[in-house]
């Protein structure tokens, strides 16, 4: 059985779009570098609106356009895009993919690993997820490839999935 690699919602509009950090800014390249050197399967989550974003309840309470379908913000940075193809980026409405958890009932793999942005959103409800789906597999986060709003949002967030019994790494 292989590895997978989950890379949750590297998008423009969270590294350098409208909510776009620093923090996540800084750990592209080193995402990057992880997934060229991957030894496993890799696939991408990608947050994905429509024009009606600021209509929903997600939008009513971040009432900030972002990651519209087709728009530069939904596409994944740069750096990454050359990893992606039609058949391993899961478009998701929101923070968890209930599509990832499909994938991960078709498919085996002997431990999972995430990184990506945000920790304290899309990151932990991604892993979540992950490991509601396959309890039996080792589900791990690598902390020094994610990036939250805060760096004590961050690490409020891995201490939430450590109590979820997701390693961290």
């Amino acid at each position: 059985m292989e590895k997978l690699l989950i890379v949750v919602d590297m998008q423009n509009d969270f590294v350098t779009g409208v909510l776009g950090t620093n923090e996540a800014q800084t750990i592209v390249s080193d995402v990057a570098d992880y997934v060229k050197n991957f030894n496993g399967k890799v696939i991408f989550t990608r947050d994905t609106h429509d024009e009606s974003y600021l209509e929903t309840q997600e939008g009513k309470k971040l009432p900030v356009p972002h990651c519209i379908k087709g728009s530069d913000g939904w596409q994944i940075v740069p750096e990454l895009l050359p990893f992606t193809n039609n058949s391993n980026v899961i478009d998701k409405p929101t923070f968890g993919s209930l599509a990832l958890s499909d994938f991960l009932k078709e498919n085996d793999f002997s431990e999972i690993e995430l990184c990506g942005v945000c920790t304290g959103i899309c990151v932990i409800s991604n892993a979540v997820i992950a490991k509601a789906t396959r309890p039996n597999t080792p589900v791990s986060v690598l902390s020094n490839l994610c990036a939250c709003v805060t760096p004590d949002s961050h690490n409020t967030a891995l201490e939430a999935m450590k109590t979820c019994h997701i390693d961290i790494i």
